[in-house]
């Protein structure tokens, strides 16, 4: 299972999808290079702490990098699947394979047309039907 690009995650923060880190949650470092450490938020390794300043990531015994922690700015969280399907809310109506093998996520918003989006990966089609919705709340 694939989850969500870099690419689409940058989209959705852009659009004003906001992230509050739980345990569980993905996220890369924004950097000038296209680094693809994926770091998971964990009690053991990756801890959020809030302060007054704004909230950093902090990494716990990380040996291998010189890094103690990460603002929450300076990093890009990537939504999982469930996560994205969860935030699509009440205007989810279906996941469905297409015979060309894309996934396809059907959504509905009251006095809308529906709406298919597609993608290589299931993560990928729900990304750009939030995309879309979050586009459109925004607007």
């Amino acid at each position: 299972m694939s989850g969500i690009s870099r690419d689409a995650a940058q989209q959705l923060h852009d659009a004003g999808l906001e992230w509050r880190p739980e345990p569980g949650d993905r996220f890369v470092v924004r950097s000038d290079s296209d680094d693809d450490d994926v770091f998971t938020v964990s009690d053991m390794v990756v801890e959020r702490h809030d302060h007054p300043t704004g909230t950093i990531l902090g990494f716990n015994g990380t040996t291998e990098w010189a890094l103690d922690s990460v603002a929450l700015e300076d990093a890009l969280w990537l939504p999982r699947e469930d996560q994205l399907r969860e935030l699509l809310g009440g205007a989810f109506r279906s996941l469905a394979r297409s015979t060309t093998g894309l996934y396809q996520v059907l959504v509905e918003v009251p006095g809308r047309p529906e709406q298919v989006f597609d993608g290589d990966h299931a993560a990928e089609a729900y990304a750009q039907a939030l995309l879309s919705l979050v586009k459109a709340a925004t607007a």
